[in-house]
């Protein structure tokens, strides 16, 4: 069983960069944990955070609530870039 923590960071809703996670956790797992090739999944991680950090920032001095934008409404931002 999944601890709290770990629940939370599986959640879509709360965590938008669950793919990218597990796409660079695989890469690792795949490349017996050197880091040097699995740089791609790494960079497409934190463009990812950041990415969402800096929108999360945004609702957050505009006073939007949730700060995170649910996975359904995550998808509509992406699809209208």
């Amino acid at each position: 069983r999944m601890s709290r923590h770990a629940q939370h960071l599986r959640d879509h809703d709360i965590n938008p960069c669950v793919a990218e996670t597990d796409a660079s956790r695989k890469c690792m797992d795949d490349n017996n944990y050197k880091k040097d090739m699995c740089t791609a999944y790494f960079l497409k991680y934190k463009s990812c955070r950041k990415f969402w950090h800096d929108i999360m920032m945004q609702r957050r001095r505009n006073g939007v609530k949730p700060e995170m934008p649910a996975a359904e409404e995550r998808k509509k931002i992406l699809e209208s870039m």
